[in-house]
């Protein structure tokens, strides 16, 4: 279905290819995953299969991309659009109409499909996708993971051969991606569509793939094969792999259930061991009562979006050092209490503290001291024509020594050029970009809006690494994510959301052990054992005799 012929594509003056030495096919009817670190050229990748490169992106084309016979070289993407439906990383840019059942019906208007058939495929699509409720509401008023579901929807109505996705779920909360796979699922083995995906939270998708594509590095040519033959040799795997590496099963496992099979004898040398380091070493909210202070404290919080009640009696105290993870389904409310935080909204009832100031009432230069956001978006925060512009912006603005901020995006994105502009980036390289701008002036609150969206887990390391430091140093974290690992790994407490409310609040362990949702691999391979990480089962098998 798709066949990549010794393809290559560079773009302007780039001294290297974006991606060389691609020659492989894609079969019909399958789910097949591209795998490989941030900015190997995954994207780069998709975007050729829709013909997107070279006629959209520009660059260099070289070799020969074929989808279903056609040639993309002599097809642009409007040629392939009966052939070929592409959601990227940023559903928010692809969107052409207002609101969501427009949205799902607009690919047919444009491919002439009658109106009796456009209505049943919207009905279908509402269902599937689990819209129904929000069929009415204005784009502009969802949140991330709604409109990353409208835009898959938006694809699928259209029916096409092939499907392209770039970080399909990285925005959804655990249900919710778990709801769009199984819609992906059943197209493939029902319907016979041809799936390419990339997507770097691998333990939600790895089990479900046919073939596995690993772009191991810059320039380097891929490999293709049976998943669990590629995760051995992957420089990016999930969990359950890193698990299986470390007691040494073979085959390696690629799903919970399957690790759960292989996991008896490594359950009984854990027996009797302590589970230590459950998330990062900050202080807790006692810290407050010694302080005498908090970098925030928010009491009987309620926030009006328009018609919706995103937050409702919501009461939190976040302690110095304390690293907090808010965790809930897509439209909990996780967001909007971070921007009311960074004094985005005013609130419609309670009080708002940050470093002993009210945020919504506070000059935003001077409120930069007490708080700082990532938000979701990387690019609200990034104006400048290159990496190394931006660094000298953000030194100035914090009043930071010259050259804070580069260091800091070397820490998280080694191979990043200064030259480089970041709309060149890829979509994690941005979030990188973003946070070290943020972090240059270094405010005693720090807040993170779904942070590890686009980041390999090298990358990712690399992050907690940094946030750790943070803690470390006293600074308080407040993470919006539905990144289950990375709460388990670095955060000291968790609070839930569902409609606007507080529904569980304590320390990490308890809190996602407890919730099939939101625990993450480790757990539930070793449950009922306290496990959450592979770093704290090595360090538990070294100390055993």
């Amino acid at each position: 279905m798709i066949r990549f012929e010794q393809v290559s594509v560079t773009y302007g003056d780039a001294a290297a290819p974006a991606v060389q030495g691609i020659d492989l096919t894609v079969p019909e009817g399958e789910l097949c995953l591209l795998v490989g670190p941030s900015g190997v050229g995954k994207s780069t990748l998709l975007q050729a299969v829709s013909g997107l490169v070279p006629h959209f992106t520009g660059g260099t084309l070289r070799g020969r991309v074929t989808v279903d016979g056609r040639d993309t070289r002599t097809h642009p993407p409007r040629e392939l659009a009966d052939v070929v439906g592409t959601v990227g990383q940023d559903p928010l840019s692809h969107f052409v109409t207002d609101t969501v059942e427009d949205e799902l019906a607009y690919g047919m208007e444009s491919l002439g499909l009658a109106p009796d058939v456009m209505r049943r495929r919207v009905e279908e699509t509402l269902d599937l996708l689990g819209l129904a409720d929000l069929r009415e509401r204005p784009l502009a008023t969802l949140s991330g993971g709604q409109m990353q579901r409208v835009a898959i929807g938006s694809v699928l109505t259209t029916h096409p051969k092939v499907l392209v996705l770039d970080e399909p779920t990285s925005a959804l909360d655990p249900a919710a991606a778990e709801e769009v796979l199984a819609v992906l699922q059943r197209l493939v083995h029902d319907l016979g569509t041809t799936v390419l995906l990339a997507e770097h939270r691998l333990e939600r998708v790895v089990q479900y793939a046919d073939q596995v594509i690993l772009l191991p590095a810059p320039g380097a040519a891929p490999l293709m094969g049976d998943p669990a033959a590629i995760m051995a040799v992957s420089p990016v795997h999930p969990p359950v792999v890193a698990l299986g590496r470390l007691a040494g099963w073979s085959p390696l496992p690629l799903s919970v259930r399957d690790a759960r099979r292989k996991a008896g004898g490594l359950r009984e040398r854990l027996t009797g061991a302590t589970a230590q380091g459950h998330g990062g070493a900050g202080a807790t909210a006692e810290a407050v009562a010694v302080s005498g202070s908090a970098p925030a404290v928010i009491s009987g919080l309620g926030v009006r979006r328009g018609r919706v009640e995103a937050l409702r009696r919501v009461d939190l105290t976040v302690a110095p050092g304390e690293t907090l993870a808010l965790m809930g389904r897509n439209g909990a409310g996780k967001s909007t209490l971070l921007t009311t935080l960074a004094g985005m909204h005013e609130p419609t009832s309670g009080t708002v503290r940050v470093g002993g100031r009210t945020p919504h009432r506070t000059k935003p230069r001077a409120l930069l001291r007490h708080v700082g956001l990532v938000p979701q978006e990387p690019r609200d925060l990034l104006y400048a024509d290159t990496v190394a512009a931006e660094c000298t912006a953000a030194d100035q603005d914090a009043d930071a020594p010259a050259g804070t901020c580069r260091a800091l995006v070397s820490r998280l994105l080694p191979d990043v050029a200064d030259g480089m502009h970041p709309r060149d980036l890829s979509e994690g390289q941005r979030l990188a970009l973003a946070l070290a701008v943020v972090l240059t002036a270094r405010p005693p609150l720090l807040l993170l809006d779904e942070p590890t969206r686009g980041l390999d887990y090298a990358a990712k390391a690399r992050l907690v690494e940094v946030l750790r430091a943070l803690a470390a140093e006293g600074h308080a974290l407040v993470l919006a994510t539905h990144d289950v690992e990375l709460a388990a790994e670095l955060a000291d407490r968790v609070v839930i959301l569902a409609e606007g409310e507080v529904v569980a609040d304590g320390p990490t362990g308890e809190v996602v052990l407890s919730s099939p949702s939101f625990a993450p691999q480790v757990s539930k391979v070793l449950a009922p054992l306290p496990w959450l990480t592979v770093p704290q089962v090595a360090r538990a098998l070294e100390a055993r005799p």
